[in-house]
């Protein structure tokens, strides 16, 4: 059975940080130790140790050093890191494993302190209704098996409870694009639209809408979502393609999708005049016949 993208990413990690643990136990350093000649902090010695955060190459290059590793092992080493930082993962072989990954969604978003999606041709997973969320699951090009639509829709509506949490931030940019796609009814796409009016008023939401007509600073691509943890280097990119799933955690790669939504994020529209085009679009519905 195959494993699913997460937990193929934190095999990966979870190998390193083995590897890493295993050789500074061989050198004899304490984890103080070991972090005074790397020039880091002991809680990062053991967030590593534990999978918990991958270290850059330069930091392992500097753990081999410290504890006097050959150049076969730091090899080794730098082959692992390299893997732990992107994993591809198609979605045959997901869903194969589970009838669906929204946990595993659940489980990056629940270590994240701040999470910025963009969307450009539809409304964002923790924003859509169930019905919504019913015909995204039913479009899906990796089908279902029977019954397992009903779990995911069930598994999304209950990652929408984080939004509530005050101490989180929640950011979201939707290109016009994906508020207009119209994917059952027009009463289903007015209570979606609805819908996001009403989440975009909570403290710790902000719903940033880019319109068609809106002065181009960059293109609209691929949808994505940057998870921000406590630790700058805790956060990750995820991006969903048609036929896989992506997880970026190369510090590099991170910095070109955080200079991407900042240049999206000029393009967007927020607060009331968001709110006055969401209106606009509703207001249409509603007066489009049939």
């Amino acid at each position: 059975m195959a494993a699913s993208t997460w937990s193929s990413q934190r095999t990966k990690a979870q190998r390193l940080a083995g590897e890493l643990r295993r050789l500074r136990g061989l050198s004899g350093l304490s984890g103080r130790e070991l972090a005074r000649r790397i020039g880091t902090s002991q809680s990062k010695v053991s967030r590593i140790e534990s999978g918990m955060a991958i270290p850059s190459l330069p930091e392992v290059s500097a753990w081999a050093t410290a504890v006097g590793a050959p150049t076969t092992t730091r090899d080794s080493l730098v082959t692992l890191t390299e893997a732990a930082f992107t994993e591809v993962q198609g979605w045959r072989d997901a869903l194969r494993a589970r009838p669906h990954v929204q946990d595993e969604i659940q489980a990056l978003e629940t270590r994240a302190r701040m999470l910025r999606t963009f969307q450009s041709s539809v409304v964002p997973g923790m924003l859509q209704t169930a019905e919504y969320a019913r015909r995204v699951f039913s479009f899906f090009q990796a089908p279902f098996a029977k019954g397992d639509i009903p779990a995911a829709v069930a598994a999304r509506l209950d990652r929408q409870l984080a939004l509530y949490e005050n101490d989180r931030q929640f950011n979201f940019l939707i290109a016009e694009a994906a508020l207009r796609w119209l994917p059952g009814t027009p009463d289903l796409l007015l209570a979606q639209l609805d819908r996001i009016a009403s989440v975009s008023t909570l403290d710790n939401v902000s719903v940033g809408v880019i319109p068609l007509g809106a002065q181009a600073v960059t293109m609209l691509t691929h949808a994505f979502v940057i998870y921000d943890g406590r630790d700058e280097q805790d956060a990750l990119v995820s991006v969903e393609t048609i036929h896989a799933h992506l997880v970026v955690k190369s510090p590099g790669d991170v910095a070109l999708y955080r200079r991407r939504w900042e240049l999206l994020n000029e393009m967007a529209i927020f607060g009331g005049e968001a709110h006055e085009f969401i209106s606009g679009l509703i207001a249409h519905l509603k007066a489009t016949p049939g």
